[in-house]
């Protein structure tokens, strides 16, 4: 799995920026990024680019790249995408809450309707959304006719993921170290467990959403400053979390950090 996007679709958090050090390998821009992809997978990669500044890839479903095996998906649906790593386990009753029954769904599909009913407005908080798919998962989502990203990370951590910013400051968000790293230089992270990212709102927990998120200096094995991890700060609580409704939109939650 990979997405990048460009600053004017979302921005990272400010924290995981890290000036480069000397000798450091330099960030490169997401063309090149997206080059690395495809070397790395050179029979089974995939991607699409779209013109608001965003691009996703994918390799086959059976692949079995360095973070070991789960299941890749990539969909669309309504000019909305998702690109999908892992799996849920009470999808079958998630077909059923979402009135799916009668449709050939599998997670990504599910992930892209539980997205499209947030953005519609429907009654219950993305966090509580978020929460309700139980599992192993990673997945971003890019909604092309708004533009917006929405990206999660299952709270077990069995699906690795990272997260960076490119040399043009795009956002990069992918599975594979390597990658990230070569790509963001020292401006790359682990993506937080238990958190959703969206362009509008900023990073949050959704397994803590009523509290705040602190970022936390990240040192790498050359003692190195290297991006920002983000922990929830269990003493600060955020002071309101809006439920979605017809007057509400739902990604207009106050920044976690």
């Amino acid at each position: 799995m990979l997405a990048i996007f460009q600053k004017q679709v979302a921005h990272a958090p400010q924290e995981l920026n890290s000036p480069r050090s000397a000798g450091a390998s330099k960030p490169r821009n997401p063309d090149e990024i997206l080059r690395d992809f495809h070397a790395a997978y050179p029979t089974d990669a995939f991607s699409t680019s779209f013109g608001g500044g965003a691009a996703l890839a994918c390799v086959g479903a059976h692949t079995c790249p360095v973070s070991g095996y789960h299941q890749r998906m990539f969909c669309g649906l309504d000019d909305i995408y998702c690109v999908f790593l892992g799996r849920l386990d009470n999808l079958s009753a998630l077909i059923r809450q979402y009135g799916l029954c009668n449709k050939s769904t599998n997670e990504a599909l599910l992930v892209i309707e539980a997205y499209r009913t947030l953005r519609d407005r429907g009654p219950y908080p993305a966090d509580q959304v978020v929460k309700d798919l139980a599992g192993s998962f990673a997945f971003v989502v890019f909604d092309n006719k708004s533009g917006a990203v929405f990206a999660a990370l299952s709270t077990d951590g069995g699906v690795p993921l990272y997260w960076g910013i490119a040399a043009d400051g795009s956002v990069v968000i992918c599975e594979d170290r390597d990658i990230v790293k070569r790509g963001c230089g020292k401006s790359y992270a682990p993506f937080p467990v238990g958190c959703m990212f969206h362009s509008e709102g900023g990073l949050r927990s959704f397994e803590h959403p009523m509290n705040r998120l602190k970022a936390l200096p990240r040192v790498d094995s050359e003692g190195v400053m290297c991006g920002a991890t983000f922990k929830v700060d269990t003493f600060t609580k955020i002071n309101s979390m809006p439920r979605v409704g017809s007057a509400t939109n739902w990604a207009a939650f106050d920044e976690g950090i």
